[in-house]
């Protein structure tokens, strides 16, 4: 390359950087100002934070990378046809407001942009997360355009401009939820508050017995209810948390797997959990609190299981914490780092004093950098490049999820308009035989191999549209249902073949993927049987009266610790073949709901406790005569 072409190529580079910094600050400001001051009409809000985020796309992910003049003209092409099918709606709304739905004829106009802007998503969509989504959007599209009667008008018409295609409530979600609390995680990690997760993490299990595993589960589901994504907290936590885990003993691929297995619950984990979150509050018309409280337990039986996973892994093999001289001191951490736990609170009392809760995120959000400069300890690094870094991460880190809600929406716009909906749930009784179990067994397959090629929240969109009305009819409870289908779309993250966040980690500790896929389906194994746990018994959803959630909570509880002691061989001591068997077996019974299977699960339990304790007596007493 010669000098000027040279000095050219840098020149561009810098003008991009500065406008992608510009549209990104912009993009996260106009969505703070709206959850202070309130959005303007659903399809102006929707339609702005859709052309932040196409603009965003197509300057960050150009069709070619270093590609010649005319494929950047290419990009450019379509960017301004995104601004095209967006500004249509702007400077016509009024002319849409007032016109009859699937009566008055679509213009020209009108049905050119409806077709550029389903091939603009789709492509977009394709850049930003890859074909799995978009394929599947073209598939619906297919059916509904070939195999059935809607006339192509009407479907242009539902997709491009009514509030049940592409800007339908999917995408009011992502611009309304989880724009603000992406931003809020960015804020977070600028402040520091992931050194804060880590070394509060350390000091609290570092030193136990697999201490390193413990951290990574620990820092993992802090992290987790920040990120709201599987493979970027593993990104974030993994570096630290498998090299320690290695040194200290642990097999490179179940170090991968915890790490996995640890950042995918993160999800789940209230107070902040991932997008889907939103989306379900948004399709059941509850508050988001409402949604993290029936998220509580299962979390936490989620992050119990994982956590005695690795206890008893550690335990069988010996394997030692770390040092205590190594550590960080509990009281050293709060006292220096702990009032960075402020914003976290933040969120918690706005969401319980009834505040909405992109409010509590963008309150939470302004508290981040305030916060980290009331101590010195904290203040190092702050200034005003870390508030732009936070706005430019923001606007970045939402790009993948407000495309996947604009995709989705073409699939939900199918759906509803070709009656695709009724007709499967039908198709899914039929094939259940009316059998609640085997329509959850469909719906749990069909949530691993749609979260294997998309993301958590279109592939949970999917189910809701397509699977779990069937689960509901035949007798589960609606919150239950629904937050089956997420948890699946959520596994699929640690299930092979095709598992994102065992691929990231695997790749941190240099193992072998299949074997780090396997032992994080053994490591999250309860996890597979949780949701079955909350349909049968909604108390654990806390639906009902207390008294049964308090006494469900703690019969799953002990059942999922015995099933890892089962599945790793190791309660009290190294378990034998039939211990392992009756540790199964009794985790079965106290998960089942029901006095008669939690007193036969206890009594099989105690069966292992006592052989396992004579046991011990035994090797002491001979320990002693030698």
């Amino acid at each position: 390359m010669r000098a000027d072409e040279h000095h050219a190529s840098g020149s561009s580079s810098r003008l991009l950087d500065a406008v992608v910094s510009v549209v990104a600050v912009a993009m996260s400001l106009y969505h703070m100002y709206v959850a202070g001051f309130g959005p303007p009409q659903a399809m102006i809000f929707r339609g702005t934070h859709l052309l932040f985020a196409l603009t965003l796309v197509f300057l960050l992910f150009p069709l070619v990378r270093r590609g010649a003049l005319g494929w950047r003209a290419f990009d450019a092409l379509l960017l301004v046809l995104s601004w095209g099918f967006v500004l249509h709606i702007f400077l016509n709304f009024e002319y849409y407001t007032n016109r009859i739905i699937y009566i008055d004829d679509l213009t020209v106009a009108d049905q050119f942009f409806a077709v550029v802007a389903v091939l603009i998503v789709l492509e977009a969509t394709r850049r930003v997360i890859g074909w799995a989504l978009p394929v599947t959007a073209i598939a619906f599209l297919v059916y509904a355009a070939v195999f059935t009667q809607v006339k192509m008008p009407v479907l242009m018409e539902q997709l491009y401009l009514s509030t049940e295609g592409i800007f339908g409530s999917t995408l009011g979600v992502s611009a309304s939820y989880v724009m603000l609390f992406v931003i809020f995680g960015a804020f977070m990690e600028r402040s520091g508050t992931g050194q804060l997760f880590m070394d509060f993490a350390m000091s609290i299990t570092g030193s136990s017995a697999g201490g390193p595993g413990k951290v990574a589960v620990v820092s993992s589901s802090l992290f987790g209810t920040v990120s709201g994504s599987a493979v970027a907290n593993v990104m974030v936590d993994g570096p630290i948390t498998i090299p320690l885990m290695k040194r200290t003993g642990f097999r490179p691929p179940f170090a991968a797997a915890v790490e996995a297995v640890a950042s995918t619950g993160g999800q789940l984990m209230p107070p902040v959990m991932g997008a889907a979150a939103f989306v379900m509050a948004e399709f059941l018309a509850v508050p988001y609190a409402q949604v993290a409280l029936w998220a509580a337990i299962p979390a936490l039986l989620y992050y119990g299981a994982v956590f005695f996973a690795v206890h008893f892994e550690s335990k069988r093999y010996g394997l030692a914490g770390v040092p205590k001289a190594e550590l960080p001191r509990f009281l050293t951490v709060m006292a220096q780092r702990g009032h960075l736990f402020t914003p976290i609170l933040i969120v918690l009392a706005g969401l319980m004093l009834g505040y909405s809760a992109p409010l509590a995120a963008l309150v939470a959000a302004l508290a981040c950098v305030p916060v980290a400069l009331l101590r010195s300890t904290t203040r190092g690094g702050i200034s005003w490049r870390s508030v732009l870094g936070a706005l430019q991460d923001g606007a970045r880190n939402t790009l993948a999820v407000a495309m996947a809600c604009a995709c989705a929406g073409i699939v939900i716009g199918c759906v509803t308009i070709t009656g695709l909906g009724i007709t499967f749930t039908q198709v899914v009784i039929a094939l259940a035989q009316d059998s609640l179990v085997l329509a959850l067994l469909l719906t749990a397959v069909a949530g691993i191999v749609l979260g294997m090629g998309m993301p958590t929240t279109p592939a949970y969109i999917v189910m809701v549209a397509l699977l779990v009305p069937a689960v509901i009819k035949l007798g589960a409870v609606t919150p239950a249902a629904h937050m089956f289908a997420l948890y699946f779309a959520i596994l699929s993250a640690i299930t092979p073949p095709v598992a994102l966040a065992v691929f990231a980690a695997a790749g941190l500790a240099k193992a072998d993927i299949w074997s780090t896929g396997w032992a994080a389906m053994r490591a999250g194994a309860p996890a597979y049987i949780v949701p079955f746990m909350f349909i049968y018994e909604p108390a654990l959803l806390t639906i009902g009266d207390w008294r049964v959630t308090l006494f469900a909570t703690l019969s799953a509880l002990v059942g999922v610790v015995l099933l890892s002691a089962g599945l790793f061989g190791y309660l009290l001591r190294p378990a034998s073949m039939w211990q392992r068997a009756l540790l199964v077996a009794a985790a079965v019974l106290l998960i089942k709901p029901g006095w008669t299977t939690d007193l036969a699960g206890a009594g099989l339990a105690m069966v292992v406790i006592v052989a396992q304790l004579v046991s011990e007596r035994h090797a002491t007493q001979r320990a002693r005569a030698s």
